[in-house]
Formats: structure tokens, sequence, C-alpha cells
């Protein structure tokens, strides 16, 4: 069970990073993931068509951190301390984005999680390939 649920995650990043929507819209949780969609727009996309690096990236990061507040609760100032990404393949310009972000260890002070992105309007468990995969690590304040 999750420490906090879907509508208490939202309400709290509605709260402390209310930017945050821009982002993305979160929307399913479980102990340590969460599922996001980026309804991706003109503002999204760079020159040729393609989804931006920077709004990829963003995704990313939001969706770990709601996996990770699933796992140690309201915690507004855990912040990212290292982000990696591997762009996979083009994702379509005319499509949501899909992060898949998952928990991989919960420590003290660092945790650590990954990401799948995916392109197109199915859930993320029907979708074929990624378009990106991110590991990111997260410093948790004492």
């Amino acid at each position: 069970m999750p420490v906090l649920d879907l509508q208490q995650l939202n309400q709290f990043l509605a709260e402390h990073f209310p930017q945050g929507d821009q982002y993305g819209v979160l929307e399913s949780v479980g102990r340590g993931s969460a599922v996001m969609r980026l309804a991706v727009s003109e503002q999204h996309l760079r020159p040729g068509g393609s989804v931006s690096g920077p709004a990829m990236m963003a995704l990313a990061d939001v969706a770990v951190y709601a996996a990770l507040l699933t796992r140690i609760g309201p915690v507004a100032l855990a912040v990212t301390s290292n982000l990696n990404i591997n762009f996979l393949r083009k994702p379509l310009a005319d499509a949501d984005l899909i992060a898949d972000a998952r928990m991989l260890k919960v420590g003290r002070m660092l945790a650590v999680g990954e990401v799948y992105l995916y392109s197109g309007k199915a859930a993320a468990a029907e979708a074929s390939d990624p378009v990106a995969h991110a590991t990111l690590t997260y410093a948790i304040p004492q």
C-alpha cells in the first residue's frame, strides 16, 4: 500500500509543486510506482516535429518524484541529484507521452528510480517500444 494514494499525491503536488501540471498528469500510483501522461502540444515540440528532450526529461523527473513520494510520504524538499536519460526512438508528435516510473531503491538519504517513456494513446503496459529510458537519483532531506 502506498504511503500516499493518488488523490493525496495530486493534492500535495498542487500545493507544493503547482507548476508540475505543465509536465504531465498523474494517472495512477502504487507503492513505489507512478504513471503520468503528458498531452503533447506545440510547446513540447522541437524543429522536425519531435518531442523535445527537456519535455521528456521533465516528465521523467516528475514521474519518479511521484513514485518516490508513494514510499517516503509528503517530503517537499526531496530533490533530484542525478538524471540520466537515453533517447531510444523518435516519439510521435501527435500522441501523448506516457511515463511508467518505479523506485529501484529507497534508502535514508538517497533513492534511485527508473522510468520508461512511451509514445501513444495506450496505457504504458500496452505500449510496444519505449521512446526513452531514464534513471534518477533523489537526495532525501534528513
